[in-house]
């Protein structure tokens, strides 16, 4: 069944805007979905969260399900265990760091948030940066802290849009190698949107190809690069069309 995997996810709806998606996302696995700007990505990606509902739908994480339009469930976002961190980050100006990760804490008991997020900011490399504030942080260090207060919700799901596509290419580079290690000690599924094939290459085990709300194709990155399922998912991998013509 498919509440059985990790994560399960199935979308469906006509319009406003169009969604025939499906995919799965193991333990430890890093599943990125790629395609043109306004194929839908970022749309999954809200509706996981719970942050938008199609028209029909499944998100299942094991035995706890999220979303069944069959059956008239949607949990809001707070009752989802997902971690998400945004492209633009969405931090709070006006707190620090240890605050912005410690206001994801509510969960935990009051005395022990603040230890708990030094704990995650550690984790993403921020020792000694506790005190600062988003406009006193660069990019790369405002994304890590993004990271660390999706953490701290203790997600069972992680889910990044577009995280490095405000940061510069040296930098984007130390946070891939970063994501490498914290995927490492998280041990869950990980769903990345991204417009970058070189980047999804990189990082994913697996691509999910999305065009007009749909799914396309779903394989690891020499799969896929090597036999694209026709000329649209040659598109979005930005490979020449002729190679769309090998066998899937």
């Amino acid at each position: 069944m498919a509440e059985s995997f990790p994560l399960h996810v199935r979308l469906k709806q006509a319009g406003p805007i169009p969604l025939a998606v499906e995919f799965s996302c193991a333990d430890g696995e890093l599943l990125a979905l790629i395609g043109p700007s306004g194929s839908g990505k970022t749309t999954t990606l809200r509706a996981i969260a719970g942050l938008y509902r199609p028209a029909e739908g499944l998100v299942a994480s094991r035995d706890a399900i999220w979303l069944d339009t069959s059956r008239g469930i949607d949990l809001p976002p707070h009752q989802r265990r997902i971690g998400l961190v945004f492209q633009n980050y969405a931090l709070f100006p006006h707190m620090t760091a240890i605050d912005n990760v410690a206001t994801a804490l509510g969960h935990s008991p009051r005395g022990a948030r603040r230890d708990r997020a030094r704990e995650l900011l550690s984790l993403v490399h921020l020792d000694g940066y506790e005190e600062r504030r988003p406009a006193e942080l660069s990019g790369g260090q405002q994304q890590r802290v993004a990271v660390a207060r999706a953490l701290a919700r203790d997600p069972v799901v992680l889910l990044l849009d577009e995280p490095f596509s405000a940061v510069d290419r040296r930098t984007r580079r130390k946070l891939h190698a970063e994501l490498a290690e914290l995927r490492r000690l998280v041990r869950i599924p990980i769903v990345l949107v991204t417009h970058d094939i070189d980047e999804a290459a990189d990082l994913a085990d697996r691509l999910c190809v999305i065009d007009q709300g749909e799914t396309l194709q779903i394989g690891t990155p020499a799969e896929m690069l090597a036999a694209p399922a026709g000329s649209r998912v040659a598109a979005a991998l930005d490979l020449p069309t002729a190679q769309s013509d090998s066998p899937v």
